[in-house]
């Protein structure tokens, strides 16, 4: 699963996670520099300062430095300059962000350092929390009001093939605009050899998708796998398509952007107005339009990490340790929680320094949950990296209501022993925060929920006899909800894992073109089970879709195969040009080349000793003639 590793709140858990952070820093150096300032605080102030210095460092988290000024209104410290932070490195820094809540009590820093930092907001609001037995008032539930009706933006009546759903996403004009960079691109590196460049056009272009996805659909180790002609790499479609040196070439001038365009930007280099994404600028923007054009979500929706696998010498490459793709570039993608279509992501670039900037948990949902774009009364799912008490109010003020996990360091997390299904809660405006007993520590914060309604659980427990028996547990509503609808990235993202187009490639915006392919597939095969639920009809499987999209990217499906009238019309051959070996064509049943074509049908078939696909074509009893009837 390649989101970031969220707590499914699930009693199931048997692993503590944690998020990682983009590798910008380090929390070994970041601990000691921090530790290392209270040690010297301390010597220098009185005791009667140390309740101060504490406060300071008690909420410090480098990896969200969303302000919490309003979860703290009476404590204003003044900022200490701290002394011996590490500088940022270019290598992979060591995750520095907070453990799960379950983790967290557990962990110790250097020198007791985990029970001062946590010790104060413990403290401070241990009275805020209630039982379930105390009463909780539902808040106001929202009222749903999109901009568009939810589901695919498309006519209902209207019936679409696979290539037509996946023409909304890759247009003429952006298959077009592709073909025209890449055609200049490889003029430009041909210049001054013997051979020119020969340029691609939008059918070679078509053909080289179709493969690219079939790829997908046909695991090789090597690419040149699919052409070889051994007994165990017999694959005759790839041949039938394009030629393997044909493709290998085409991969190797594959460009996004205008040359020119790419020029004038690298002169910008180590400047504010330099684009690190000026390679994929005009299908980036491209693809993110279409996905919010033909499909509106429906109330529930989550935001989420995901990552694209590469090891490319970029500065947009992020290390995440504790992720099944560790190394790669970092989108942050809003999806819808029934479906899993994308409906919107962007590219993470690194840290930003400017200060408007409220930390990257903060900004990337703020910019993906645009009501402007969506409406009002969404219910948005986040995990802990994203959850803090600014961001839900912020949300809820543009009429967005929120629901995640929260860290055990933002909120007064008890240590004390409580039973298995124990609920407590404590409201702060119009934020409830949830604290409850399961396998182990489940904190929720949530804008629209009341605290508990009465809901339980199944777990399966053993009894002191020593017997497995499944109980019923009191579960708060927000716990249940978290887990139907926080998987919508995860759903997208196992969408496109089970047939993913990427592949290795020696440019780093390459892997963006396949990773876009695959959105544009998943997303058109989304587009296609709702339009078909819409009438009643059985949707195709997603690897029957792929196959289905192959065959007409390829020019080969069943439309375009000619037909053949059985006719009292003569069937002779007759050479395709004078001379036997210019010319020649695949046959239509062998797809070895051939001299010969059939006068009456037009098509290109064998006429030799000891291959006669001429026969085999024509005959009606034939197996070929029947399959391809």
């Amino acid at each position: 699963m390649d989101a970031c590793d969220k707590e499914k709140v699930d009693g199931a858990m048997d692993s503590s996670e944690e998020h990682d952070e983009t590798g910008e820093w380090d929390s070994s150096s970041d601990k000691e520099s921090v530790a290392s300032c209270v040690d010297s605080a301390v010597e220098d102030m009185s005791l009667d300062c140390l309740e101060t210095v504490l406060e300071e460092f008690s909420d410090y988290d480098p990896t969200n430095d969303v302000s919490d000024d309003d979860w703290y209104p009476e404590v204003t410290p003044r900022k200490k300059k701290r002394s011996g932070l590490s500088s940022v490195s270019p290598s992979p820094a060591k995750s520095c962000r907070s453990a799960s809540p379950a983790s967290a009590q557990s962990s110790k820093g250097k020198g007791g350092e985990s029970s001062v930092r946590r010790s104060l907001p413990f403290s401070i609001l241990e009275n805020k929390w209630k039982s379930i037995d105390e009463p909780d008032i539902e808040p106001a539930q929202p009222i749903f009001r999109p901009r568009q009706t939810p589901g695919p933006q498309l006519v209902s009546n209207s019936s679409c093939s696979p290539l037509k759903y996946f023409e909304l996403f890759f247009s003429k004009s952006v298959i077009k605009t592709i073909v025209s960079h890449t055609n200049t691109y490889g003029a430009m590196r041909c210049e001054g050899k013997s051979k020119p460049f020969e340029d691609i056009s939008v059918k070679d272009l078509k053909k080289y998708i179709a493969l690219v996805i079939y790829m997908g659909l046909l695991k090789c180790f090597s690419l040149t796998d699919y052409w070889r002609k051994s007994d165990i790499y017999s694959l005759p479609f790839p041949a039938q398509i394009m030629t393997g040196k044909k493709f290998l070439h085409m991969c190797s001038v594959l460009h996004l952007s205008d040359p020119k365009v790419d020029a004038e930007n690298d002169k910008k280099k180590g400047t504010p107005e330099y684009d690190r994404l000026c390679r994929i600028k005009p299908l980036y923007q491209d693809i993110r339009d279409a996905c919010r054009a033909t499909f509106h979500p429906f109330q529930n929706i989550s935001i989420d990490e995901r990552m694209v696998a590469s090891k490319a010498r970029h500065g947009l490459k992020q290390y995440m340790k504790n992720k099944p793709t560790k190394w790669g570039y970092k989108l942050f993608v809003l999806a819808d929680s029934l479906s899993g279509y994308t409906w919107d992501f962007f590219i993470y670039e690194g840290k930003v320094n400017s200060e408007e900037s409220k930390g990257i948990s903060y900004d990337s949902v703020m910019i993906l949950a645009d009501e402007r774009l969506l409406g009002t009364g969404y219910k948005l799912f986040v995990d802990n990296f994203y959850t803090s008490p600014k961001l839900f109010r912020d949300l809820l003020a543009k009429r967005i209501f929120a629901c995640g996990t929260v860290r055990a360091n933002r909120i007064g997390h008890s240590k004390k022993h409580a039973p298995r299904g124990n609920i407590r809660w404590f409201r702060e405006d119009d934020l409830l925060f949830v604290e409850w007993k399961d396998k182990r520590d489940v904190l929720m914060c949530s804008t629209f929920h009341k605290a508990f309604n009465g809901d339980t659980i199944k777990r399966n427990v053993k009894g002191a006899d020593g017997v497995w028996a499944l109980q019923d547990f009191p579960v708060p509503a927000a716990v249940l909800d978290y887990n139907k609808h926080m998987g919508g990235v995860d759903l997208s993202d196992a969408l496109i894992g089970y047939y993913t187009v990427l592949h290795k490639t020696r440019k780093w915006y390459r892997s963006f073109f396949y990773h876009f392919v695959d959105i544009a597939v998943v997303n058109s095969f989304i587009l296609h089970q709702q339009m078909a639920r819409m009438k009643n009809q059985k949707p195709l499987t997603q690897k029957a879709f792929r196959e289905a999209l192959v065959r007409e990217l390829a020019g080969i499906g069943p439309e375009n195969t000619p037909k053949r009238v059985k006719t009292r019309d003569p069937h002779l051959p007759k050479y395709i040009s004078g001379d036997s070996t210019i010319g020649r064509l695949r046959c239509r049943v062998c797809h070895r080349k051939t001299p010969l074509v059939c006068v009456t049908c037009d098509v290109p078939l064998c006429l030799v000793s000891n291959r006669n696909c001429f026969i085999t074509w024509h005959d009606p009893g034939s197996s070929s003639e029947n399959d391809e009837e």
